[in-house]
């Protein structure tokens, strides 16, 4: 009765996880900052709702906020044209894009493994064969070009790469990304990069493979994380013109454009002051600090360099998902590793976008869990 290509595919085993929030339960699961957007940015919606701001926009965006997104990328070594961005409905539609201009019916997507939720499924909807590639804790979970390396057949068409990375919180070297970078040039593949958390940074830099060679990546970011605005649906990609073109062909008949009101919203973003910006990174960095002390109690776990997560594993008796059942029933809601890939059992996810008190209430039913 349905078509198969959603057949092969599940429901994120995030929102899984949320189906068995109590009212009253803590939410460690959510990956979505705990501040609100930034008072200049909300003003510049309310302007451009006043200014009737309500309509269609062009296709790929407003072209003042695609010169911002040009400008904002140049710190990270990309000169891109108007013709090179497209905005989309947050970052999740700028990958479903990308798969959709790139993947065709059989052609093979290296994936990290644990990698985000939602790469494996992206790829089968697009007719992609998902291939893991594992990251280990004893690399600090960043992806090895001798692992890509390992997965690469003459059906690869795409490596995926995350960095900072969810679930994870690793962020990748620049000699690793020009590793990834050289294994595409020599084998004929493209590498899309998610830097969706690329300025929530404590440790290292961020580089963007679109910087080392412009001509082989799609980068996909959005405003959601850095600037509080998840639920704005604001995000773009950056790629060859002529990968562009392909993407908006799906664009244009599936959203037409991204929401105009978000658009200028974005715009304020981009543009204007970041010291909010900087004061949400200290303050996660202060959470971490707290969950890491929390966790050296009670599980192993690398120290996250960037994004707002740990991805702790614990000496369970049961599985992951069998743990974080056990947490939700208990009044505590985490994901479990094996949501991110079959590497990622063992593990569970725990996002510290929660206030302090917060964190510490959760990790005193946390800790009881683990030592009942």
């Amino acid at each position: 009765m349905w078509a198969e290509r959603t057949s092969h595919i599940s429901l994120s085993g995030i929102r899984e996880m949320f189906a068995l929030t109590k009212p009253d339960a803590i939410n460690l699961g959510l990956g979505q900052p705990d501040f609100d957007t930034p008072a200049h940015i909300k003003e510049a919606a309310k302007e451009a709702l006043d200014a009737g701001y309500t309509g269609y926009t062009p296709n790929k965006g407003f072209p003042e906020l695609i010169d911002a997104i040009a400008r904002y990328y140049e710190q990270y070594g990309i000169q891109a044209g108007q013709e090179q961005i497209i905005c989309t409905s947050g970052g999740s539609e700028a990958l479903h894009l990308a798969f959709e201009a790139l993947v065709n019916p059989g052609d093979e997507v290296i994936l990290p493994d644990p990698g985000f939720v939602a790469y494996s499924p992206l790829t089968r909807v697009a007719g992609g064969v998902p291939v893991s590639a594992r990251v280990k804790a004893d690399d600090d979970f960043r992806l090895q070009a001798s692992t890509v390396a390992d997965c690469i057949t003459a059906k690869t068409k795409v490596l995926v790469i995350n960095s900072p990375a969810n679930p994870t919180g690793a962020v990748q070297r620049y000699d690793e990304i020009r590793g990834f970078v050289e294994l595409a040039e020599d084998h004929d593949f493209y590498i899309i990069s998610d830097e969706v958390y690329d300025k929530i940074l404590y440790d290292g830099e961020h580089v963007s493979p679109g910087g080392i060679d412009a001509d082989r990546v799609i980068v996909v970011n959005a405003v959601s994380k850095t600037y509080a605005m998840t639920g704005w649906r604001l995000g773009y990609a950056i790629a060859p013109a002529a990968i562009v073109e392909e993407m908006l062909k799906v664009h244009q008949y599936i959203q037409a454009c991204a929401p105009s009101i978000s658009q200028k919203a974005a715009y304020a973003a981009l543009t204007g002051p970041q010291e909010s910006v900087r004061s949400m990174v200290e303050e996660f960095r202060t959470r971490r600090s707290a969950v890491m002390e929390h966790l050296k109690e009670i599980a192993e776990c690398v120290t996250p360099e960037g994004a707002f997560y740990v991805f702790p594993r614990f000496a369970l008796s049961e599985t992951s998902l069998d743990f974080t059942k056990k947490l939700a029933q208990a009044g505590v809601i985490v994901v479990p590793g094996s949501a991110f890939g079959r590497f990622g059992e063992g593990h569970i996810r725990i996002s510290y976008a929660a206030s302090q008190q917060t964190i510490d209430r959760a990790f005193r039913i946390i800790k009881e869990q683990v030592s009942a």
